[in-house]
């Protein structure tokens, strides 16, 4: 005979089970058994228009937000803000409590959770993850910045970057991923389904074309359809077919004429259409620039108001409701803006799992940074095998702050470090400032890693005293710093008088290492004379410790350059940067004739030698790699591999990369003679092998053909060529492939 108290727990549980299906019923989208657009159609279908428009405008600056026009902003949503706002975050998307949608609350960006006053963990820079050439790594440093911004409070996040670095001077490189398609693809893809795996939203952007920073709101990109589909397009195709992002964010820039935000060709033909994007479309901050023409073109959210000169004349819900009764914009418009924005918080979770404010575990995160960076950090150069420091007794280090910190990029994707600023006052102090050092000091860390050595440090600011030191010093080391920015182009040279100093250390001592902290590629004068060059990008909130590691010897390095480093601005495809160092305003155009060439691409095209390839790093051990294979029935079925072999002393990290050439690229309509098609990370012991092998993206094989929206492969012979860089490919073996053809709908 059951108790009384089982019988009460049965009869609750019965009760609390009937009342799930009665709320099932009567709030259909509650039903968690229900495709997530099933619950979000349900949901806008019990909505009021007022409600719908809610989810459709985003807003930033409570403070300002207040003092709007009532007609403009709502009174609930401005109290709503003052009650909830959580200071420093980067955009409000207002919830409907009495459906049970929450509150969005957005924050930057890809690196960390970037929140005014709040200290919070930084990954290496996106540059930097992709140099590992592992999506585990992005992945891993995903987990870790959505945790932070759960127990910060918000849900959605506005990562990851996917522009490629078509521009080597884009001031924003540092944020993403390189400047290959795959590569890209498989990087940001790994960041954004970390993210997405914690309940939150994640952001795909900048959407599309948005390749210099110089006058970024105002320059009109042009580039022909089949160039853009097979390079920057094809890049956030990879990333949407990997990580299936909840939002895309348009930039600033105009594509072919027309506004990114208001550009029916990107938002609706090939997002919408071709690709089948079921998520919304938000705008940048700042990048609004009708009402009705952004929404019938695919704008789905009109978010950041009243950032960057915003007015109400087509920001608000007012003037979208004048534009419904005019006829200017359908409702069935508005219904799928509203329907959109709901389906990834249903997909995603976070209707089902609310964010919850937290402690952070910031010792633990500052790991996953670390071992991020360590898995990252590119050996440009080891002559003599100067690398590791083994036996050393004197060290000189000199320049970047090294005895403070590692730099950081600026804007919005800046994250207020655990520990503060290491080195304060630093110009730009404003946007997209301040420049910020991560309190991760490679000279404390060096010295923690060898006790048995001295280790002096000196600004380098006085160059004859810096080579007087390194002189008297059996290793010299220099940190060499380029500072990048949102908003901000720069030059590849290095500001101020680095080069100098680097020349007259490694005259004063032939033992000169450089480690570079940078936003992306430099120029390199001194890089014949230098035995050791260390690329650390900007290497996160534990840097110094990483850098560290990887000079003496603790961690072998294993990154690779997810882009080229020219020799020269020669080799460069524009010469000018439209705009550059201009007031911002400027209307400037900029045509891509480079077409899909970028990168490896381009300097394959050209015939030129940059100083180090796309692809290339080095390694305190060595590999071989071997047995290359591909198998082909037909482009939709192509896979490639080889082996490769720890033929070295100590373990290390190889990563192999395939790559295809048709035997006539010019006639197989390629914009250059190789492409990337395949790459894999292995951990290896001494003498150890490892195979493996990987599906080809058919569009890898392709050009993409614009007056039948599909993509064409020429028939013919391909060179399958496995190799370790972009420039050591020993290995190739070849496939045949019959002409076909397939739409570009998915």
């Amino acid at each position: 005979m059951k108790s009384l108290h089982t019988t009460s727990l049965f009869a609750a549980s019965l009760l609390a089970c009937a009342s799930t299906v009665a709320l099932a019923q009567s709030q259909p989208w509650t039903d968690t058994s229900k495709p997530a657009d099933q619950r979000a159609a349900a949901a806008v279908a019990a909505m009021t228009l007022d409600e719908k428009l809610g989810l459709v405008m985003g807003y930033t600056d409570p403070e300002q937000l207040v003092k709007e026009p009532d007609d403009i902003v709502s009174p609930a949503i401005k109290a709503d803000v003052k009650a909830n706002h959580i200071k420093g975050s980067a955009g409000y998307i207002a919830g409907i409590p009495r459906l049970g949608i929450p509150a969005q609350w957005q924050t930057d960006a890809s690196i960390g959770v970037r929140v005014t006053g709040m200290e919070r963990t930084a990954l290496p820079s996106s540059l930097a993850t992709a140099a590992s050439f592992d999506p585990k790594v992005t992945e891993a440093g995903g987990i870790m910045i959505a945790t932070e911004a759960r127990a910060s409070g918000f849900n959605v996040f506005l990562a990851g970057g996917g522009n490629l670095a078509r521009e080597p001077r884009n001031g924003r490189n540092f944020e993403y991923t390189g400047e290959d398609p795959l590569l890209t693809g498989r990087m940001t893809g790994g960041l954004i389904n970390g993210i997405q795996s914690q309940h939150m939203v994640s952001t795909m952007k900048h959407w599309a074309v948005n390749d210099q920073e110089s006058q970024r709101t105002t320059v009109d990109a042009t580039i022909s359809k089949p160039a853009m589909r097979q390079s920057d397009l094809l890049a956030f195709e990879m990333i949407y077919d990997l990580s299936n992002p909840g939002s895309v964010m348009c930039s600033y820039n105009l594509l072919n004429g027309d506004w990114a935000c208001e550009n029916d060709y990107l938002n609706n033909r090939v997002l919408k259409q071709d690709w089948g994007f079921k998520g919304y479309v938000m705008s940048d901050w700042g990048a609004v620039h009708s009402s009705a023409k952004a929404a019938n073109a695919g704008l789905d959210q009109f978010t950041g108001y009243p950032c960057c000169g915003h007015h109400g004349a087509f920001f608000s819900a007012k003037t979208l409701k004048a534009d419904i009764e005019n006829g200017a914009i359908p409702m069935s418009r508005i219904d799928d803006m509203a329907e959109r924005i709901l389906w990834p918080l249903f997909a995603k979770g976070v209707v089902d799992n609310p964010v919850k404010v937290g402690p952070i575990d910031f010792e633990a995160d500052a790991n996953v940074s670390q071992k991020a960076a360590e898995a990252s950090l590119v050996l440009l150069k080891n002559a003599g095998n100067l690398l590791p420091l083994t036996g050393v007794k004197s060290i000189a280090m000199i320049g970047g702050h090294a005895d403070k910190g590692v730099m950081a990029g600026g804007g919005s994707s800046g994250v207020t470090p655990v520990g503060g600023n290491a080195v304060p006052g630093l110009e730009p102090k404003t946007w997209p400032g301040p420049v910020v050092f991560m309190p991760s000091s490679p000279v404390e860390a060096l010295k923690a890693a060898k006790p048995e050595a001295t280790i002096s440090y000196i600004s380098g600011d006085n160059i004859k005293k810096a080579a007087a030191l390194a002189k008297t010093s059996e290793v010299a080391i220099v940190f060499v710093t380029q500072w990048m920015g949102e908003g901000i182009d720069n030059p590849l040279e290095l500001p101020g008088n680095q080069d100098a100093l680097v020349a007259a250390v490694v005259k004063a001592n032939p033992k000169t290492i450089v480690v570079v902290e940078s936003g992306g590629a430099i120029l390199m004068p001194w890089a014949g004379k230098v035995p050791a060059i260390l690329e650390a990008f900007y290497p996160g909130a534990r840097g110094g410790q990483a850098i560290a590691s990887i000079l003496t010897g603790k961690v072998n390095p294993s990154g690779h350059l997810p882009i080229s480093f020219p020799a020269s601005n020669a080799q460069l495809a524009h010469a000018e940067i439209p705009g550059f160092h201009k007031p911002d305003g400027i209307r400037v155009g900029i045509t891509y004739d480079e077409g899909a060439a970028i990168g490896y691409k381009w300097y394959d095209v050209k015939g030129y030698k940059p100083l180090f390839a796309f692809g290339h790093g080095l390694s305190y051990t060595t590999f071989a790699t071997s047995a290359p294979v591909a198998t082909a029935d037909g482009p939709n079925d192509v896979s490639v591999g080889g082996s490769v072999t720890n033929t070295g002393s100590v373990a290390g990290a190889a990563v192999m990369q395939v790559y295809i050439s048709p035997d006539n690229w010019q006639a197989a309509g390629w914009e250059a003679p190789k492409r990337l098609v395949a790459f894999q990370k292995a951990e290896l012991a001494p003498g150890q092998g490892q195979n493996f092998t990987a599906k080809v993206d058919p569009k890898l094989l392709a050009t993409y053909d614009e007056t039948t929206d599909s993509w064409v492969v020429k028939g013919g012979i391909y060179h399958v060529r496995l190799g370790q860089a972009s420039d050591d490919l020993p290995q190739s073996v070849d496939i045949t492939l019959p002409d076909s053809r397939w739409s570009a709908v998915h």
